[in-house]
């Protein structure tokens, strides 16, 4: 079983940018407890993280044949990336949407997710906690589906 978890702009400076609004966890800290989560349940996790559109589309892309499931925090591309909404219906991978923040109690521009309506789901407003909560998700996904 593997999992590729995508971390989308901005999410390498976690633990400096905003604290009150994603957590003062840092990124290398998040990244660590989920690798040792994921190898205590017998999961193989990828982790990549990207500034740039493109780099998160190729990486979509090379998850084809190769990832079983897609967990993404697409961050400010969200609410404006059809690319990346356009390689996750492409690849047809079982993906889930998380955000550290609850998008739907800040401005009214994150309200709305190009990458949802591709997506098994969405989680929302627990901070790195969220990771966690997609990884069960999808693993429970792919028992039921049996696409693992």
């Amino acid at each position: 079983m593997k999992l590729l978890l995508i971390h989308g702009p901005n999410l390498n400076l976690l633990g400096v940018r905003e604290p009150d609004k994603y957590g003062k966890e840092n990124y290398d800290d998040i990244n660590k407890a989920l690798y040792a989560y994921c190898f205590k349940i017998n999961v193989e996790l990828e982790i990549f993280q990207n500034n740039c559109e493109g780099a998160i589309v190729t990486k979509i892309q090379e998850a084809l044949n190769n990832c079983d499931g897609i967990i993404i925090n697409p961050a400010a591309y969200t609410h404006t990336s059809v690319a990346i909404r356009d390689a996750i219906a492409a690849v047809n991978i079982p993906t889930i949407e998380v955000h550290l923040s609850n998008v739907y109690a800040r401005e009214e521009f994150r309200h709305k997710s190009l990458i949802a309506p591709v997506c098994l789901g969405q989680i929302a407003g627990f901070k790195s906690h969220g990771y966690k909560m997609a990884i069960d998700a999808m693993l429970e996904h792919l028992k039921q589906n049996n696409e693992a």
